[in-house]
């Protein structure tokens, strides 16, 4: 009974949370969240149910667990920058962005997870790693402070957002859609609207068939960066 005991414990140790939740990531990647269960983590891991629960005590915690992981992974990605200009929060805005911005396109299911923990629990530690991540480097822009948060808010609603947009256009496409193909049907299809009733729509049809989403996905926050500067900090 002891040397049961103690192999189990053995076990256990060896189990440690980021092996869970680097194989929890692995079963959301393959099969989203119906695929991610405690048997079929188990199995993945070659263990028993016990040991897993030593470290997660349920779904909830683990999809917790694992969303902060790739979160904080993704925020850890430098400027692609020269470094002159790699310093400079604007850029430091970008990196954060498009790390975000990859993170959930490579992660189908991310983009929901950081929805139901931004509204279910933002105190943490998903929404103030974010947050702070973004905050700080509005702070460092000079925006004043009673505007700090309104600034941050915008630039962290419109990653999540557009980000999670953008991933949710690929899910529905599929693997087997050409996305030029695709926007190609698209554009041809707004410049048979009316002109009348469509006058703007058919004028940009010729510019969503060349878009890039990632330049696209950036011009926004170029955007965003440009009406903070303009009506948030202090004039001289």
């Amino acid at each position: 009974m002891a040397t049961r005991t103690r192999r189990s414990q053995r076990r256990t140790e060896a189990l440690s949370r980021e092996r869970i939740v680097e194989a929890a990531v692995e079963l959301l990647d393959a099969a989203g969240e119906g695929g991610l269960t405690f048997r079929a983590l188990t199995e993945r891991l070659a263990t028993g149910p016990g040991a897993v629960y030593w470290h997660v005590a349920n779904k909830s915690e683990l999809l917790d667990a694992v969303t902060d992981a790739v979160v904080a992974a993704a925020l850890t990605i430098e400027p692609a920058e020269p470094a002159e200009s790699a310093d400079s929060p604007q850029e430091k805005i970008r990196a954060v962005a498009l790390g975000l911005f990859d993170a959930i396109d490579e992660h189908p299911w991310l983009a929901t997870q950081l929805t139901a923990q931004l509204s279910r629990s933002p105190w943490g530690p998903v929404t103030p790693r974010i947050l702070e991540s973004v905050g700080r480097q509005v702070r460092a822009l000079g925006v004043s402070e009673g505007s700090q948060f309104t600034a941050a808010s915008a630039l962290v609603h419109y990653i999540l957002g557009a980000a999670g947009q953008n991933a949710a256009n690929g899910r529905d496409l599929g693997s087997d859609v050409d996305r030029g193909e695709f926007l190609d049907a698209a554009s041809k299809a707004w410049q048979e609207l009316d002109p009348d009733d469509y006058p703007f729509t058919r004028a940009v049809a010729e510019q969503m068939r060349e878009h890039d989403d990632r330049e696209q996905f950036l011009a926004g926050i170029d955007l965003i960066l440009t009406g903070i500067t303009a009506l948030h900090l202090p004039r001289g």
